[in-house]
């Protein structure tokens, strides 16, 4: 398998690590930080906040800095924000990890998707997608076994994040491979345009409100499931993580079937109200084929 290709599925099982983690290791981190239950909204809004950031400003980023670069700098911000995570020892310092956490896979996330919607066909785009789906269904059993074995769901975190320091290891080691241009390709590159154009097309702004609606429902539910389970329920912890898991799994199955169908899903790789960021970007793509087309190649390279 070409490397990069590796690391681009690594990467998104990596992306989708921390979002299978957070709902099961709810309960245990509200009780550890003496914070009610609720304030699991205030921990997901900062990480949010974080990834929509980034992934708004991917492009004005990777006009500045190559990708290979982005990729190893925000894998690196993930590892330490994970880390961080499991050392915390106060909530004000769990919500910043958090806010890192969500920048850093934010900027992971457009970069991949700009690199691989110039590089990778369908097929391997939704490939990729699904392997978000598999990091997030790893998740809530890593929180099982290791609170089946009577250890802090620090460990959980600290797991994630030395797998995310192995990553950003490769990733720079292997950076070089992702500022190449594509040589089986000898298409010119696609003109860009402004926000505002982009946002001035009804289709965007329904695609938008899809989007969030759906990534809202998705989300919500996989991090309430768990508590609801356990607290309210009686549920047993292991059983109700096998069942978070199983959620996180459909979203893979219906992936890897979109894969193998070969349908374009480019654009929808992950919950957090992806359109807020990466689907604009390359919304703007089209509509600079309509409106005043800019030269990309006086822009620099990335989007």
């Amino acid at each position: 398998m070409n490397p990069t290709l590796f690391l681009a599925f690594a990467a998104f099982v990596g992306l989708g690590l921390p979002d299978g983690l957070l709902g099961p290791s709810w309960p245990s981190i509200r009780a550890g930080f003496g914070v009610s239950l609720d304030a699991l909204g205030a921990l997901a809004t900062a990480t949010i906040a974080g990834y929509l950031m980034s992934s708004s400003l991917s492009g004005a980023i990777l006009r500045v800095m190559s990708l290979g670069a982005v990729l190893g700098l925000s894998t690196a911000a993930a590892a330490a924000a994970l880390l961080g995570m499991a050392a915390a020892p106060a909530w004000p310092v769990l919500l910043v990890c958090g806010f890192v956490a969500g920048a850093s896979g934010g900027a992971i996330d457009a970069g991949l998707n700009a690199y691989g919607a110039a590089v990778f066909d369908r097929r391997t785009m939704n490939w990729l997608h699904a392997a978000f789906g598999f990091g997030a269904a790893i998740g809530p059993l890593v929180v099982a076994g290791v609170l089946a074995s009577e250890l802090s769901w620090r460990w959980s975190y600290a797991l994630a994040g030395g797998a995310q320091a192995l990553l950003a290891v490769l990733f720079v080691a292997t950076r070089r491979g992702f500022d190449r241009v594509d040589p089986t390709t000898d298409a010119p590159p696609a003109p860009s345009a402004p926000a505002s154009a982009t946002l001035r097309q009804g289709r965007v702004r329904l695609g938008m409100a899809v989007f969030f609606l759906y990534s809202g429902v998705e989300f919500a539910t996989a991090q309430w499931s768990y508590s609801l389970l356990v607290l309210e329920r009686g549920m047993a912890p292991g059983t109700a993580g096998i069942l978070v898991a199983l959620y996180w799994g459909a979203l893979t199955a219906g992936r890897i079937a979109l894969g193998e169908i070969g349908v374009d899903g480019a654009d929808a790789d992950r919950p957090f109200a992806h359109a807020g960021g990466h689907a604009l970007d390359r919304a703007r793509t089209h509509v600079a084929h309509r409106e005043d087309p800019v030269d990309r190649s006086a822009e620099g390279r990335g989007r």
